[in-house]
């Protein structure tokens, strides 16, 4: 047997290169040798942190005798969802269609041709539960292909149809005042007001909510907008959730009170959640007593991105794995015995009753997850156990990585950085945005088109996907605002123009109608061409892409700005009708309407050196609301639109704040630019 993943640059696909089971990448060599020999195709799709992902393999992929019945009668192929969306998209959507769910590890069964006939998630290697067990699962597929094929390859060709029918998208609707009202009634309705957040368990962080919430507040004034950000801001802050030693937050809580996280540390988690805290501290700055734990969750969550995820070639890795030595959470949790062990009697005890600890626990084995539901009396005395308890927890079975550097998550950490820099003062955040930026262009975009991954600065084979490009540019263009650079327009607007070629839909004049597909019309041909307009875990790569293009707009010059305008205020009324009706899956595209409805505002800051700027250019930036575009550089500095014909005021610096194509008159006043950007 061949061993085809252990040059993968997918540290998942990496893990499965010893299994007995005769894995082969997602190739077309695959699908041909399933032809030529007559048999189906097992799909397994997972990612590297996935817990029960490691269950199946341990229990089943493992298993030699398994192995030999698929490798028998299967053809194997393993795919990583992070590196590869769009097949994962294409058949989870299928799993859903079949099953009413989806998860990982997603099973699915395929012809030669690719089309699902059965389809699945986690199986365990022995009966349980009334779910059949994986070897009776292969066992009845075989069955089925080998005594009844026609009757399998017909239903797979049936649902093939259906899934290339399904066209992810809505009628246009308006995207006004009254829409992000309206997404804001929803929210309120659907708000957990005893644990703040979102639904029930399990519970998961609403990152681009919370960042529209904020936007919102800061346009309206809206009460219930602010209060809905910061109580799941600060619920989420203090409880298992975020890591109360290290900093950074988990995947997801397993109840609905933040206690009990699936302990699964991601990038993209972790780079939205930076930049909604950042953006709360920086509102709270004027409010007395107000910001601190947000600043705190903020700056702890960018020392864990650059201490645990960035790379040595300065991306940043996709996440931390849920178990360490095969238990899940074990690197983490508590005993109160384990606390006086490494403090002491009195020192034990205090921590215990300041982090919850109990003798019951509130994870498994009597150990408990570490919250703060309350700020320490004595940060000194904190200090110095949180030192100590991580010292201790240094030497216990550490997660693994899977540091694949993903260029949707890098754009999404760089954006993250560049505003948290700008809110709290981090030259060192900018600097790492700034080299993970380097790395990404360096690397990862290949004769003059993107790709989505790479490891140890080579870059993988998969095709960069919307969020790819989306991503990267809005990261590309929060630094060209930071630097006054213009090599970060200049290759956002790239981006920009390759997503508008080659992802956009197109009208019969060849015009962008404003929606888009995930993947590139010259992309590889798949059962179904996948189109997600809903925010999840992450933005939708259209919502970004919307967000970006409003940006790029105002950046980019005339020559682009008309054009970048009106894709990105079509695309917003393909989500419509998702704002109106479901604002918790439309986060993303209610943080760009928000900017939309602005103007976006602009704020040119212009002086002969960075002193001179320096006092208009902290006044903007501390007052600016989210989404707005901030540039400051010397007047009609060469690649950077935003600053030509905005001269000097009486030899000295001036700002120039403008809202859409109307701009106020320029002043040399740090207040006077504060005032007018809290007075739009």
């Amino acid at each position: 047997m061949a061993n085809r993943l252990a040059d993968s640059t997918s540290p998942y696909l990496r893990q499965h290169a010893d299994n007995p089971i005769d894995w082969r990448p997602w190739e077309t060599a695959a699908f041909d040798e399933a032809r030529e020999r007559g048999v189906p195709v097992l799909l397994s799709v997972g990612y590297s942190a996935c817990h029960w992902c490691h269950v199946m393999a341990h229990e089943s992929f493992s298993d030699p005798r398994i192995a030999s019945f698929v490798n028998e009668h299967f053809v194997a192929i393993k795919v990583d969802r992070e590196e590869r969306p769009d097949v994962d998209a294409v058949y989870m959507e299928a799993t859903q269609a079949m099953t009413g769910q989806g998860g990982w590890p997603m099973t699915c069964f395929l012809t030669p041709d690719a089309q699902p006939f059965h389809c699945g998630t986690y199986y365990p290697a022995e009966p349980q539960g009334g779910m059949p067990s994986f070897p009776q699962l292969l066992t009845a597929v075989t069955k089925a292909w080998e005594t009844d094929g026609d009757s399998v390859r017909s239903a797979a060709g049936r649902i093939a149809e259906r899934l290339a029918g399904v066209a992810r998208s809505l009628p246009a609707a308006a995207v006004d005042e009254t829409t992000l009202g309206g997404a804001i009634d929803v929210l309120e309705g659907e708000f957990d007001r005893a644990n703040a957040g979102f639904g029930g368990a399990p519970k998961f962080p609403p990152s681009s909510v919370l960042e529209f919430l904020l936007r919102h507040h800061e346009r309206t004034g809206s009460e219930p907008a602010w209060r809905m950000a910061t109580a799941t801001h600060e619920r989420m802050a203090r409880g298992g959730l975020f890591d109360q030693l290290a900093g950074g937050f988990a995947r997801y809580s397993v109840d609905a009170r933040w206690v009990v996280p699936h302990f699964e540390k991601m990038l993209y988690d972790n780079a939205l959640l930076l930049r909604s805290y950042a953006h709360e501290a920086r509102l709270a700055a004027g409010r007395p007593g107000a910001g601190t734990l947000a600043r705190h969750a903020a700056e702890l969550t960018g020392a864990f991105l650059l201490r645990d995820l960035r790379t040595p070639e300065g991306g940043f890795a996709s996440a931390l794995d849920a178990d360490a030595a095969g238990e899940e959470g074990s690197t983490y949790v508590w005993s109160p015995a384990e606390l006086v062990e490494v403090l002491g009697p009195t020192e034990g005890a205090w921590a215990a009753e300041l982090l919850t600890v109990t003798e019951a626990g509130t994870f498994e084995h009597g150990r408990s997850t570490l919250q703060m539901p309350v700020d320490p009396d004595d940060q000194g005395r904190w200090q110095a156990a949180r030192k100590a308890l991580l010292a201790a927890r240094g030497a216990r079975p550490q997660p693994a990585r899977d540091d694949k550097v993903v260029a949707a998550w890098n754009g999404l950490a760089v954006t993250a950085l560049v505003e948290g820099a700008a809110a709290l003062g981090r030259s060192d955040w900018l600097a790492a945005a700034r080299r993970a930026a380097s790395l990404l262009l360096r690397t990862h975009v290949v004769d003059g088109r993107l790709r989505r991954t790479s490891r140890d600065g080579v870059v993988g084979e998969a095709p960069g996907v919307l969020e790819d490009h989306a991503g990267l540019a809005e990261g590309l263009l929060a630094l060209h605002q930071a630097t006054a650079e213009p090599r970060w327009l200049d290759e956002a607007c790239a981006l920009l123009d390759v997503a508008l070629e080659h992802f956009a839909e197109h009208d019969d004049a060849g015009a962008p109608t404003g929606a888009f597909w995930d993947t590139a019309d010259d992309a590889e041909a798949l059962v179904s061409r996948p189109r997600e307009i809903t925010d999840g875990a992450t933005p939708c790569g259209s919502s970004v892409l919307a967000s970006a293009l409003l940006g790029a707009a105002v950046l980019a010059g005339p020559e682009r700005a008309e054009r970048y305008r009106g894709v990105a205020e079509a695309s917003l009324t393909t989500a419509g009708r998702l704002l109106g009706r479901h604002a918790r899956f439309a986060g993303g595209w209610a943080t760009a309407a928000e900017a939309a409805l602005r103007g976006p505002l602009q704020v040119a800051v212009v002086g002969s050196d960075e002193t001179q700027r320096e006092p208009l250019l902290t006044a903007a930036r501390r007052a600016a609301p989210g989404g707005t575009v901030v540039v400051a550089g010397e007047p009609d500095a060469p690649g950077v639109p935003l600053l030509a014909d905005r001269p000097l005021v009486d030899g000295g610096p001036a700002a120039y704040v403008c809202q859409g194509y109307v701009c106020r008159r320029p002043t040399a006043s740090p207040d006077e630019v504060a005032d007018a950007l809290r007075a739009v």
